[in-house]
């Protein structure tokens, strides 16, 4: 009798996301499959994601060194003494912060295995986390990292900037650029811009009038000036700051901390969104809400490391 009521109880709390219900699981992490195909879309689509560098996270706070210079040779005659440098190694620590989105939906959901419902779930997930992160990491836009971590920030305290038509063409705009980060004696890695740029690209030539911009057909990333241009969703993009963006993307490193939590809710009154005047109700809507939370860490470690062509001024 007791073995039977064991062989029950281990049935009853094992937890298959494929069988069980969401109204059955209404709090929880979301399921790994799922969310390794979020973090998959996250880190496809945010450009912060593709040219920063990866800093595995255990903790909230991760301390970490990195090379800011380099030892130096020196001729040495026969016989002499080799002398001896030493590396410039610098320490950073990044914090994780909480990022958190909340959807309402249709209860109907409430029907479906938590694995269906995370499937058609993901891409709202992953699109509302990786605007909201590029925009604090590319342009400190309702940032919660330190001040002055920004990439705009930095460029902001470098004035590693040019404005749009100040030169002779934009050929000579995006050579000034990447001019302005090697001067710091850092090695540009690639632009990052929007696709409604693009054509400002397309049309751009060089002193012997050859196109600068190569658009591949292979899948590779489309390359200006020989280096890869990523772009960003517009609307994670400040276009009142800046056209495109440039540096040397080994200096900016984010993190993120444990997997997606997830909780959903069917009597909450959501505040921040507004129906007939009023917040909604998701009781009288019959809808329930997913909130959906991770922990991602980012900084930038120089302030000379990048540039940005800014928005042509129109004088009246």
């Amino acid at each position: 009798m007791k073995t039977n009521l064991l062989k029950v109880n281990i049935k009853q709390f094992d937890f298959n996301p494929a069988n069980v219900l969401l109204q059955d699981a209404k709090t929880g992490t979301i399921p790994t499959e799922q969310g390794t195909l979020v973090l998959k879309e996250f880190m496809q689509n945010s450009v912060i994601a593709q040219l920063a560098t990866y800093e595995a996270m255990t903790k909230p706070k991760k301390e970490f060194t990195y090379l800011a210079g380099g030892p130096g040779a020196y001729w040495v005659g026969e016989g002499e003494r080799i002398q001896t440098s030493k590396a410039e190694w610098l320490k950073a620590t990044m914090e994780a912060k909480k990022l958190g989105v909340i959807i309402p939906v249709s209860k109907e959901f409430l029907k479906f295995s938590v694995s269906d419902f995370f499937n058609e779930v993901k891409p709202m997930i992953s699109e509302a986390f990786y605007t909201k992160f590029d925009q604090a990491a590319l342009f400190g836009n309702e940032s919660p990292y330190t001040a002055g971590t920004s990439v705009w920030e930095r460029i902001t305290a470098s004035g590693n900037s040019i404005e749009r038509g100040s030169t002779a063409n934009l050929y000579s705009d995006l050579n000034g650029l990447l001019s302005l980060v090697e001067d710091g004696d850092n090695d540009p890695i690639g632009f990052t811009t929007t696709r409604k740029f693009r054509q400002k690209l397309r049309g751009a030539v060089d002193a012997q009038n050859k196109p600068i911009f190569n658009e591949t057909s292979t899948g590779a990333p489309n390359q200006v000036l020989g280096l890869p241009v990523g772009y960003v969703d517009g609307k994670a993009w400040d276009y009142t700051k800046a056209e495109l963006l440039t540096g040397d993307w080994r200096y900016a490193r984010y993190g993120i901390l444990q997997g997606i939590e997830y909780a959903i809710s069917e009597d909450a009154t959501l505040t921040t969104i507004t129906s007939d005047g009023g917040p909604v109700n998701l009781f009288e809507r019959d809808m329930f809400a997913l909130r959906a939370t991770m922990h991602i860490g980012f900084m930038t470690l120089k302030d000379d490391a990048f540039a940005a062509l800014t928005p042509e001024v129109v004088t009246p």
